[in-house]
């Protein structure tokens, strides 16, 4: 098994429960893994996924349209990512608030995590 990992991948969204969220956007941070069930066959970018389309479309998802729930943009980007990447058998993909602010707590950021499978 070959695993493609993207980590921290950075994508402003117009995504969050609260009207201002989705009015003014904020950053979202995605680690995407991707797992292919065969080695590439040659060392050449067209034998795996390229982690240069992965953030494409995460970007293209996430621009697609607002969402409320971090439950519903991880699922909508894993179920994208499946149908982008054919050799993907498996996908897992967290995303993550950097910036969340409950009174009276701390909290570094709120994550909602998906996993599809072909």
């Amino acid at each position: 098994m070959i695993r493609v990992e993207l980590h921290s991948l950075e994508v402003y969204g117009f995504h969050g429960v609260e009207e201002h969220e989705r009015r003014d956007g904020q950053p979202f941070l995605y680690d995407i893994e991707l797992e292919l069930a065969e080695e590439p066959a040659t060392d050449r970018i067209g034998s795996t996924i390229d982690y240069r389309a992965v953030a494409e479309v995460v970007r293209r998802v996430s621009d697609e349209r607002p969402l409320q729930l971090l439950e519903s943009l991880a699922a909508r980007v894993a179920d994208a990512l499946l149908a982008a990447f054919a050799s993907a058998d498996v996908v897992r993909v967290r995303a993550c608030k950097p910036n969340v602010h409950i009174e009276g707590f701390s909290l570094a950021y709120s994550a909602a995590a998906v996993e599809r499978r072909r």
